[in-house]
């Protein structure tokens, strides 16, 4: 199984966020989209998600065209996206947080056993990294075919960092993540990475190849 983009472009009014972008994300494994801000990798996600449209070429999920599938569609297909921001209901305490996604939410804990001491908590009252796990925790539960995070450690520490890792690798999915830098978590690891700038592709290859010097 695998989910990905050909040839896609993007626009925001007159700009163009992707230039014809291609890449393939397999499953189960993680691919990481690399690029500072503006380079194109938020969109890349959404692209996949179905949360922005394409101007051009095609988004293909297990060999079928879902270039005009909606985003919720997607999503009931086995689709999880977790945004940068506002990836939780901040009004809700996060165990209804956590109810959302299954009453059987033990799982999270699991994951995540800082959350249990926060679940009768609102929301919108977490810090940054206790927000980024509670809503990955969610995505932890929704047992997704494709999983597709933005920024998964952002305000963890190392460890907490690590440990994110640790759980994205290990699920039996197909794990997008876009970042700016290649997180000290993937070091190491097997993953694929597709490395994004101003709105194109301009290397793609395993993790460790980007520990070798490259021609300029």
């Amino acid at each position: 199984m695998t989910i990905a983009l050909r040839h896609a472009r993007v626009r925001y009014g007159p700009l163009e966020a992707l230039h014809g972008v291609t890449l393939v994300a397999p499953s189960p494994g993680l691919t990481v989209l690399l690029g500072r801000n503006g380079s194109g990798r938020t969109t890349a996600l959404r692209a996949l998600a179905g949360t922005v449209p394409l101007s051009g070429g095609a988004v293909v999920w297990d060999g079928a065209d879902v270039t005009r599938v909606p985003a919720h569609e997607r999503a009931r297909r086995g689709l999880c996206l977790v945004p940068e921001r506002q990836a939780v209901f901040g009004s809700l305490t996060v165990r209804e947080n956590l109810e959302l996604t299954t009453p059987a939410y033990a799982p999270a804990l699991d994951a995540y056993p800082q959350l249990a001491p926060l679940l009768p908590r609102r929301a919108g009252t977490l810090s940054g990294g206790e927000q980024r796990m509670l809503a990955l925790s969610r995505a932890l539960l929704s047992h997704a075919r494709v999983v597709l995070v933005d920024e998964p450690a952002q305000g963890m520490s190392p460890a907490v960092a690590a440990h994110t890792y640790e759980l994205l690798a290990a699920l039996h999915a197909c794990v997008v993540v876009a970042e700016q830098r290649v997180p000290p978590a993937l070091h190491g690891r097997a993953a694929l990475v597709y490395e994004l700038r101003r709105g194109a592709v301009v290397f793609a290859g395993e993790a460790a190849e980007l520990r070798r010097p490259r021609p300029r």
